[in-house]
Parts: C-alpha cells; structure tokens; sequence
C-alpha cells in the first residue's frame, strides 16, 4: 500500500542554483513560522563554514504542512566534492526536485545527481529555476534538461516529465515564465501531484536503513533514516545488522519525527516515516535496525571510490603547541576515525611505521572542509601534497578523469585553451550564452590541482570553473607541476623589513614583518626555478656614520595570502602545509638545511 499522508522528497542540483534559496522561500511562504524564526538567508546552511563559503555541504532535513500532507524535503549539496552526501540521503526519497538555472542550464553535477536519483527510481520534477535573470533562457534550458534524460536513458520518465518554472529570490513559481506568479506553492502542487507517496508495508517485521548521523552532547548518537518495514517504537528491542555480518541486540531509547525546522518526540513511528532513533550506541551509517525475531538486512549504502589522498601527520614544526589542544597522534587517529562514521565518502588507512595517515576523498575541496573544521576544533596537523589515487586493470595502470567546465568572456578564452591544454585537458564542445562562452574539457584529475588559481589569475578573476569526475582512462603522460622554486628560512627568528626589502626584488614574499619564522620555513616563492635558502631574519647593521645616498625608505610589497585550498594546491612533494587554529604556513617536509643539502646530493 501507499501512505497518502506523506511525501519524501529530495531537492538536487548542481551548485549556485538554488536549492537552499528555494527551500527558504518554501518556509517563509509556509505559514508555519513567525517572521522573526526565519532570519536572513540560507536557513538551513547553519554551518559556520557554510555560511562563509556559501555553499551547502551537509544534507539536512525538515518537514513542511501542506493541504495535509507532510512533505519531508532534504537540502543537498550541491558541489561534486560532497556527491557522497547525495548518494546516501536519496535513499530516504521517493521523488527528487530537480532544480536547473535558467541561464546555464544543466551542468556536470547535474547529470551525476540526476543518475543517481534515476538509480533509486525516484521520481523527478524539474524546475527551471532563476527566470528572473535577464539571460534566463527558460525553454531552452527545458530541452536541454530533456536531452539530458535522453542521455541518461530515463525513457520511463519522459513520458510523464512534470516541470514548472520558479524564482526561488523573488518566491513566485509559474506554468508560464512570460508570467509572474504569486507564490511558490505550485511548487507543492506539482509534487503532490506526481510524486507518489512512500510505497509501504505496515505489517511485516521492522526494517530500516541507516543513512544519516547526527550527535547530540545529552543523549549520543542519533541514527536517521527511513522506516521501510514496520513500526518502531520508543524502548522496543531492535537487531542492528552491520557490516561483515555482525548483529548487534540494541534498545530504542527514544524515536523523533522531523517536524518543520526541528524534530518532535514521538511514541511510535511507522512505515514510511524518516525517524531519527536514540540510543543504539554502536549504530553506523549504512546499518540496518531490523526486528529482534526476523533479522533482515537491507542492502548496504554504495557511494562512489574517492579519486583524491592526502598525508595528514602531527605537526611537528618548532612553533607546534602554541596554538592548539590537540596535537598527539591518538588525537588525529581518534578525530579521523570519528569522521569516517558520517563521512561514507572518506577513506582513512594509518601508514606502518609512522604516525601519519592516509585520508582519500572525493576531491580537494572535500578534504579541506574536514582540514578546516578540524583546526577549528582545536588540531594541529601537517598535511602532504594531494594525490590522485591510481588503480591497476588489465595490467595497465588507470587515473581519474573529470569533466571541467569553465565559463569566461570571450576575450578571455586564449589564456584558459592554453593553460587546459598544458594540463592535458582535450576540449569536448563549446557554446555561446549572451557575454560568456561556455568551454567543456576533459582532463585527468592530476592536472586539476593548481588548475584554478591559475585560471582565476589569467582571467582577472572573471572565470567560473566546476568539475565533476567522469570516469578511469589509461594514464597520460607528464603534467608539468610548479614552475617556479620557493625561499625557505635558514635561521629561526622573526622576519625583519629590511631582509625582506632585498628578497622581494626577486621573489613574492609569504611572510610579513614581525613575522615568527623558523628553519625551513617557506617565506616566499622564487622568480626562479630551483629552491633558495634565505635570512628573512638580518638586520641593517647600524654605526655612527650617515651618508645622504646610504639612506632609503623601504616599501614593501604586500605579502601574498594563501588560503587552506591555495596552499595546498601549491606545495610540492617534498613540502608540508602546516595547519594550526590561527595560522597556515608553508614548510619544507625535512626542516634543516644541510639534511636538505644532504638527501639532494644522495639523490643525485
């Protein structure tokens, strides 16, 4: 049977094209809430990182009341580094809200979303959003979307492909974009009208699977997911089926059901339902809670390989412990082995014979959320150069490959066809929208890290550049990496302006004065190629004696400031990014100069 009463209903779309936007129009036209609830934008993006980066990172779930029916809706990602995210919570849905911008179109995040929710049969409405832009091309986009079903072999869908027309900024959707609407509830009424309610059985034995982790400081783990089987009910006994066979006999302390922006206790839950369960302590994501007496798992959570490893370690650079609380290897083991429990995309592999550890994930950004968060949880760590992970098949070795697509103005377009091109990127097609041209590469993973600081560089910040992976291709040859060598510190102390005034004619300096620096540090980069040791630290040497031509004023040039993502595209193999709670520097992995000097003539 189909419960009438309730609608799950996922909301993808690839990045920047409104689904958070979309979801607080939804709540302030809801009814549900007072004015002073719903505060500034972005609602739900309460992450602080989040908020600073204006992207979603974090599903999240909240129901709406509407002509009664409850419609659960989960806000996703949006950026390919977070696909993981998406995977998992789409199993909670029955249908999807696929939003499009109505200038560009669908692009590489939406197929992936898309493919996915065609894999979990979900039913997907498609809404043309941002019509409201001057560029908007509505019906285009529209055919767009539809080839794009075409690709993907949704032939069962394009039969019945509900779509409607939407301003998420400006809260009005239409059948017609030449027409203002009045408000978003069309929105609703297309989903009430398409997408089925959950298909359930009420009566047969409890099962359902663990998608989401949430914590709370009073009463511990939190498992969410959606019941697809039975009822569960506060103090029932429950078998947690989990990996590797294991069964584990636990007791339900509590059951919540979401309720507008927060969850609401209840007595029991049923088929259908996504609850979110208290007191099973050894719960993880992709578990099922089957019943006690009729054990059945359900078939475990799958989301995509990561294509990218880092090296994260303690920090062990002089200035360690004078920022943060964490800073032992116990501390990093027990933060990452934390993470992997809500983080089904992240891969975590101590390394023998060091306190160091491998960390794979989906992408740089990805792994520079969790790099961030933690230093502002209190960590010190040191981090290596990213890595794409490699695989062997048929005896030939495979790399990642991703679909880059890069929009610019026209004039601009020379300086991005070179740089790609040097990377080993080949053009897949290009089209013309009003002021940008819209360029789609195909280009190994390896060739990506450092690619968008470049880009942003060449195109005086004018070009807007996403990427999803597309597939393992055969290795191609060499990419070049970093042209030019580095200035590391020879001596340990505080930079001084007038050592820096005679190192910045020849090099872009890191490091202001007042600086602390210490031995191996990297205080700037070169205008050459190779590695240079410097004293950032000497002083002008002072006597009795003043000539009028011995005399300058020194100007120095601002240092350059290099964010978590910039440095860690700009490290080389041999080279470190220190991350404390207060600083980000850059070093050398062997910090003393003649050990340096020692292993260069060993190598050669």
């Amino acid at each position: 049977m189909r419960r009438n009463d309730i609608r799950n209903i996922a909301i993808i779309a690839h990045v920047d094209h409104g689904k958070t936007t979309l979801v607080d129009c939804l709540l302030r036209q809801s009814g549900e809430f007072r004015s002073a609830q719903l505060v500034g934008e972005r609602i739900l993006d309460s992450n602080d990182l989040e908020r600073e980066r204006g992207i979603t990172i974090l599903a999240k779930n909240i129901s709406l009341p509407y002509r009664g029916v409850k419609i659960n809706l989960i806000d996703t990602p949006g950026h390919a580094d977070f696909g993981g995210e998406v995977e998992r919570v789409l199993r909670m849905a029955d249908g999807a809200l696929v939003l499009v911008d109505a200038a560009e179109g669908p692009m590489p995040q939406t197929r992936f979303v898309l493919s996915k929710a065609l894999e979990c049969k979900l039913q997907p409405v498609v809404v043309v959003n941002k019509i409201d832009r001057p560029d908007a091309r509505p019906y285009e986009v529209l055919n767009e979307t539809f080839e794009l079903f075409l690709d993907l072999g949704a032939d069962d869908v394009l039969a019945d492909f509900p779509h409607i027309f939407a301003s998420s900024r400006d809260g009005y959707a239409t059948d017609d974009p030449a027409r203002r609407g009045t408000s978003i509830h069309p929105i609703l009424d297309l989903v009430l009208q398409s997408v089925p309610g959950p298909e359930v059985d009420d009566r047969a034995p409890l099962q359902m699977l663990v998608t989401t982790l949430d914590w709370s400081d009073y009463v511990g783990r939190i498992a969410i997911g959606r019941i697809d089987c039975g009822s569960i009910r506060q103090g029932q006994q429950v078998a947690l089926m989990q990996a590797g066979g294991v069964e584990t006999v636990s007791k339900v302390a509590s059951v919540f059901l979401f309720d507008n922006l927060g969850r609401t206790e209840v007595a029991e839950a049923t088929a259908g339902d996504i609850a979110a369960v208290v007191g099973l302590d050894s719960v993880t994501i992709g578990d099922t809670i089957s019943d006690v007496e009729v054990r059945r798992a359900l078939p475990r959570l799958m989301v995509d390989e990561p294509t990218l490893q880092m090296i994260f370690g303690v920090n062990t650079s002089p200035l360690a412990g004078r920022e943060g609380k964490y800073l032992t290897s116990r501390h990093l083991r027990q933060r990452l082995m934390k993470e992997l429990e809500k983080n089904v995309a992240l891969r975590v592999a101590p390394i023998e014979g060091a306190e160091t550890f491998e960390v794979s994930g989906r992408g740089l950004l990805h792994l520079s959320v969790l790099i961030e968060t933690m230093r502002r949880e209190g960590f010190e760590l040191s981090v290596g150069k990213p890595r794409v992970i490699v695989r062997e098949r048929n005896g030939k070795l495979e790399e990642p490959f991703e679909t880059l697509v890069v929009e610019v103005p026209p004039d601009k377009l020379g300086p991005v066809m070179e740089l790609v091109g040097a990377r080993r990127g080949q053009m897949v097609e290009t089209s013309t929208h009003q002021d940008y041209t819209y360029v789609v590469f195909s280009i190994p993973a390896r060739g990506l890290i450092g690619l968008r600081t470049r880009l942003l560089n060449a195109t005086q910040g004018t070009a807007i550049i996403h990427h999803r992976f597309e597939a393992y291709r055969p290795m191609e040859g060499e990419i070049a990496g970093r042209a030019n060598g580095v200035l590391v510190s020879m001596v340990s102390g505080r930079a001084v302006a007038f050592a820096l005034d005679g190192l910045q004619e020849r090099a872009d300096m890191f490091v202001s004065p007042g600086d602390v620096v210490y031995e191996g540090m990297i205080v700037g980069e070169n205008s050459r190629g190779d590695d240079m040791a410097v004293n950032p630290t000497k002083e002008k040497k002072l006597t009795n004696i003043r000539a009028a031509g011995s005399d300058r004023n020194i100007l120095l040039r601002p240092a350059r400031f290099l964010t978590l993502e910039t440095a860690l595209e700009y490290i080389d193999e041999d080279e470190l990014v220190e991350v404390t709670p207060q600083s980000i520097r850059l070093r050398k992995g062997v910090l003393a100069t003649i050990d340096r000097k020692r292993l260069a003539r060993r190598g050669a």
